[in-house]
């Protein structure tokens, strides 16, 4: 899926991962997939990007004859069938967290101060979680936390009076939002940090038959896990719908915007296509990207 001009979704959480110092990845696809593997090839194994002792694989959804329903029923669901393949990486690599990512967001992260902040916890799940105001609140899976930051409650798109149970205090959050109260609920980014331990005793003893996440298995193992919450409060953009997708492309055009790929610090990464420089002869232009290869004459954008 394209975004921003000439990148692509799957390059916000892959160039966020180098940036972090992580560089030991599995991208999982779902149908359709050889799109995206083209791309991870030509950007990631081919484009000259420095991975040391790291790799990039993708897992593809396999349809198996014991299983009619062979795509992947969730995200939980997605890393169970591939957890071989883990527990084989586990062998011969010293790995001891599992940053688990999506594929359909815009932000900026240093992965590596989740990882720390999980790590000081000594928690078995980390949720990244962001301020959100009423109007995307039930869009997202919500958190309630105590003062230390643990997870009480996880509620997967509340509505009514169970999303208005799921409000919490988030004054403590002044030094970074100007108005805290107008952000009275923490949404799950869909971000997590497991122990390999805890994540492999999920998946394969306690809930064998559930496939989400969000919506069975964090609600479930808030009550005997240690569960924290990091609160991430940059730009986040989820962009799983239609509508979302429009407004974010269209938001990045904004005069300052809210998001940008020009920080030199933390770049982020796409597949090289070799076209022309634009040329632009007679044309008024406002609040627009223009990639590469365009030929515009006289014209408004």
């Amino acid at each position: 899926v394209p975004v921003g001009g000439c990148y692509r979704l799957i390059d916000i959480p892959m160039s966020n991962c180098f940036n972090s110092g992580i560089n030991k990845i599995f991208v999982m696809s779902q149908f359709n997939s050889t799109s995206l593997n083209r791309h991870i090839h030509r950007t990631y194994l081919e484009g000259g990007i420095n991975f040391a002792d790291g790799s990039v694989q993708v897992l593809a959804a396999t349809q198996m004859p014991e299983e009619p329903a062979g795509w992947f029923q969730g995200t939980a669901d997605s890393i169970r069938k591939f957890i071989w393949v883990l527990e084989d990486y586990y062998s011969h690599k010293s790995i001891g967290n599992i940053v688990i990512l999506s594929g359909d967001q815009l932000y900026r992260m240093n992965y590596m101060e989740l990882v720390q902040k999980h790590v000081e916890d000594d928690a078995d799940i980390t949720i990244s979680c962001a301020p959100v105001d009423e109007s995307r609140a039930s869009k997202n899976g919500l958190v309630k936390i105590d003062h230390s930051g643990r997870v009480l409650q996880f509620f997967e798109k509340p509505k009514g009076a169970d999303l208005n149970s799921m409000r919490v205090e988030t004054n403590f959050l002044s030094y970074a939002i100007d108005d805290a109260q107008k952000y009275p609920y923490l949404a799950s980014m869909g971000i997590y940090v497991f122990k390999k331990d805890a994540l492999l005793d999920l998946l394969k003893s306690k809930y064998t038959q559930l496939h989400d996440f969000g919506s069975e298995i964090l609600p479930r193992a808030v009550v005997d896990h240690s569960v924290q919450a990091c609160i991430f409060t940059g730009y986040w953009e989820d962009v799983g719908t239609i509508k979302s997708f429009f407004d974010a492309n269209l938001a990045l055009t904004e005069q300052p915007s809210k998001f940008d790929f020009y920080d030199p610090k933390t770049p982020f990464f796409t597949a090289p296509r070799c076209l022309p420089p634009t040329q632009l002869d007679k044309c008024k232009m406002k609040d627009a990207f223009i990639s590469d290869g365009c030929l515009l004459r006289e014209c408004n954008i």
